[in-house]
């Protein structure tokens, strides 16, 4: 959530990564050698970011502005009615920024436009019904690193599919790198992690979100949330893959201090596949819900009522979407833009670890989101191939801290590895001081 122009002539170095492990012994000395590769610092100058004119594009340009100054941004639009716009995002970020018209769509647009690029940031969505990987086969063609703020299961796992292509050119990316799905794919990754290295077997592996409203993040996240409901739930338990339908199954999560306790509904998202095919915990699921309330009772009512072909059709939803925008906009000046994600992990051992991220802001904390997986890739911790964010191969565990860090800027709660009732609103007491 998914849930997403500046050109440099003169490139300057990124401050290095940060120092690899030191290879186990008995590792071999294609390890060591990996390890050194992800430990040196690379030049780069460029970044392009697609859908840069947009709330999510936009966003991730201004932080990558404010936590990288010398790095030089294009700002990537489809048409010239983005020119104006993208302009003005261009002169407030400064240095040598301008609009660069590029559409997606055309694969030979693309190609020109990533020439002498070091990263393109693809933003422009919706991802869901999406038939192409456009951007990602333009990237691999042309040898540039390339992340993407995908959302949809389909997308993310269709992207999957170019990882061997991927890797024979030797091109790092990553599917599903903003903040949800991205940054709680690394939460979800150091929970488990951290749980193992203590000798607790996961179990059980749940991503809660909460928005208020749209999160100020424009149409674009509303077409994405009515196209979910139009797609079967897919979770798993013990193992199973199972079928749930969408916006159901509410349940009331403590998001902590500044949100409190809110209704969460189930919906499709990547994460829950990724997290369980590559974390190997056998139940997982992921639920979302927003503000005001009766916007959740219109997620149902759509859900329950409107026919799925509706749902599935992108054209028609979109006009949806369109319809409904300045009523969404109005409340949205009310409701706020708080985002919180708490990734809750359970274990054979009875620990109970959860990770909790809470921002005022979802258009600030998703740019910076984005923006923190930018520069990971940029500093070369991520291999050739397309990998998901929990991936080592994607970001390598050394770095995952850093990430998370540039990723928390400005939130006003995060926590990783900690009980739940040392952040929830109202632990229970079950006698002698003891919280549940």
């Amino acid at each position: 959530m998914g849930a997403i122009g500046i050109v440099v002539r003169a490139c300057a170095p990124l401050a290095p990564a940060a120092a690899a492990a030191p290879a186990p012994s008995g590792s071999s000395s294609r390890d060591a050698a990996q390890a050194q590769r992800w430990s040196k610092p690379t030049r780069t100058g460029r970044v392009l970011v697609l859908g840069g004119t947009g709330r999510v594009g936009g966003s991730t340009a201004t932080a990558l502005s404010k936590l990288r100054p010398d790095l030089g941004i294009l700002v990537g639009g489809r048409n010239r009615f983005d020119r104006e716009k993208g302009e003005s995002i261009a002169a407030k970020l400064g240095g040598q920024s301008e609009f660069v018209q590029v559409d997606t769509r055309n694969a030979g647009m693309l190609e020109e436009a990533l020439q002498g690029v070091d990263l393109v940031v693809h933003t422009a969505g919706p991802f869901q019904r999406a038939e192409e990987c456009t951007v990602l086969q333009a990237a691999i063609s042309t040898k540039t690193p390339y992340i993407d703020v995908c959302d949809d299961t389909d997308y993310s796992w269709r992207a999957k599919g170019f990882h061997e292509q991927a890797k024979a050119a030797g091109v790092p990316a990553i599917t599903t790198a903003g903040i949800y799905p991205g940054v709680s794919n690394v939460m979800a990754a150091e929970l488990v992690h951290a749980a193992r290295s203590e000798n607790g077997e996961p179990e059980r592996l749940r991503f809660f979100y909460y928005t208020a409203g749209t999160g100020g993040a424009g149409p674009t996240i509303l077409t994405t949330s009515f196209l979910l409901l139009g797609e079967d739930v897919i979770a798993y338990n013990k193992g199973e893959e199972i079928k749930l339908k969408p916006y159901s199954g509410a349940l009331n999560i403590d998001f902590g201090k500044g949100v409190r306790k809110k209704n969460v509904y189930l919906l499709n998202l990547p994460e829950v596949k990724s997290a369980f095919k590559i974390l190997g915990v056998p139940t997982v699921s992921a639920r979302f819900g927003t503000a005001p309330f009766f916007w959740n009772w219109g997620m149902q009512a759509f859900a329950n009522f409107l026919p799925v072909e509706f749902l599935r059709d992108r054209n028609k939803v979109q006009k949806l979407v369109q319809s409904v925008d300045p009523l969404v906009r109005a409340v949205d000046g009310i409701a706020g833009e708080h985002v919180s994600m708490r990734v809750d992990l359970d274990c054979s051992n009875g620990r109970n670890t959860i990770g909790l991220f809470t921002h005022k802001k979802l258009s600030v904390s998703v740019g910076f989101a984005t923006a923190a997986f930018a520069l990971a890739v940029l500093e070369g911790n991520t291999q050739p191939g397309v990998w998901f964010p929990e991936e080592p191969e994607g970001i390598r565990i050394e770095a995952r801290k850093l990430l998370l860090e540039r990723a928390s800027q400005g939130t006003s709660t995060f926590v990783m590895n900690k009980p739940s009732w040392m952040v929830e609103t109202d632990p229970k007491e079950v006698g002698l001081g003891i919280f549940v």
